[in-house]
């Protein structure tokens, strides 16, 4: 109804846009037409126009914005995508939905999203679904390589749509998992410390051996599975 009347709509959508952004809720806003106009009579629309109007409004605005993103990720992707890292640690909120994000690195060093998602549960079709999804987003292009956690159903999710992909597990959280397991050993301290240096001082497959095989022969653990 307030596209209806250009005269008035102009001024009405401005004034209703500026309320809006002021915390102003609707019910204020049509009240102060309605002591401009002098009474419900004089308006040419109701309250429910009001809030129609907002939320169109606020539709349309978030809309652009997520357009504007979404153009930002898939050129992203095709200058970073090579390798990417995707998480679901951020898991926990009132309304127990799984926020898994889509991560890359510029040419600067520094994380860039290249998509993100909300999920009931960590299910297999829900990955399958996700990944399908995401793939089509970023014009089909596969990755050539992918990391996650140690979670089996994201593993038979990559297989399935991204099968040329190289799926690898992500270092970190392999890492954040050390403490809690060998917390129970003596000298776990030393230990963690000298498994750290392993992991991120081997550069190549032949040394990070060479190196762990003398870190489980010096803590006495080339037995322990």
């Amino acid at each position: 109804m307030l596209k209806q009347h250009r005269e008035l709509s102009m001024s009405i959508c401005r004034t209703i846009e500026n309320n809006e952004e002021a915390g102003i809720r609707p019910r204020k806003t049509y009240q102060s037409f309605v002591a401009a106009a002098g009474g419900h009579h004089e308006l040419n629309f109701i309250e429910k126009d009001v809030k129609n109007y907002i939320t169109r409004e606020v539709r349309n605005v978030s809309e652009q914005e997520d357009a504007k993103e979404f153009g930002k990720s898939r050129a992203a992707f095709e200058y970073f995508g090579d390798v990417i890292s995707f998480d679901t640690t951020y898991n926990t909120n009132r309304y127990n939905l799984v926020c898994g994000s889509f991560v890359g690195v510029n040419h600067h060093g520094q994380s860039t999203l290249l998509g993100c998602s909300l999920m009931k549960n960590e299910e297999i079709e829900s990955f399958k679904w996700l990944f399908q999804c995401w793939l089509r987003c970023m014009g089909g292009n596969a990755p050539k390589g992918f990391l996650t956690d140690q979670c089996a159903s994201m593993k038979r999710a990559l297989e399935a749509y991204m099968p040329t992909t190289i799926h690898r597990w992500c270092i970190w959280h392999i890492m954040k998992k050390i403490p809690r397991k060998l917390n129970g050993y003596k000298g776990h301290a030393d230990i963690e410390q000298e498994m750290s240096q392993v992991v991120w001082n081997s550069h190549n497959k032949d040394s990070f051996d060479r190196n762990w095989n003398d870190f489980l022969q010096s803590f006495g653990l080339a037995d322990n599975k």
